[in-house]
């Protein structure tokens, strides 16, 4: 019997596959578990349009990111921090206030986890930082420590 997986099935498939297993498989496991259901014309036409709506929607997003890449580019993000004699600091400037001073300056909602950092800014001047927008697109944003 021919079934299209609702969701990933370890040995058998991943969501969306359709797979040809036994009819007492399909039946009294698969279908019954809403994990599956049975590969009619109707449940086939069901799935393109799915996947067409599925590529439609990652496509906008795409789009979105490569949008916000543009702006974000152009941007430099001005923050402080504490430093003592000679210019040395007093911790290092995290992700988490580098969005949060993405939201003040430039009233847009970046999520801190986004915000790749390789190692924390721990000195004045301007740094650079990577911003993961979508898994094909990253921005740079420019970041300016100045003394508290």
């Amino acid at each position: 019997m021919k079934v299209i997986l609702l969701e990933d099935v370890k040995a058998h498939g991943k969501k969306g596959d359709i797979i040809d297993v036994s009819d007492g498989l399909a039946r009294n496991v698969l279908i019954k578990k809403k994990q599956a259901v049975e590969a009619t014309p109707q449940n086939m036409n069901n799935l393109k349009l799915q996947n067409k709506h599925a590529d439609k929607v990652a496509a906008e997003n795409l789009a979105q990111a490569k949008e916000l890449k543009g702006k974000i580019e152009g941007w430099t993000v001005e923050t402080g921090i504490k430093s003592g004699e000679g210019g040395r600091t007093f911790g290092s400037v995290s992700s988490k206030e580098i969005a949060q001073a993405i939201k003040d300056q430039y009233d847009t909602e970046i999520d801190k986890k986004k915000i790749i950092m390789t190692e924390p800014i721990k000195s004045l001047g301007t740094h650079e930082v990577k911003i993961k927008l979508h898994h094909e697109v990253t921005a740079t944003l420019r970041v300016h420590v100045k003394e508290l």
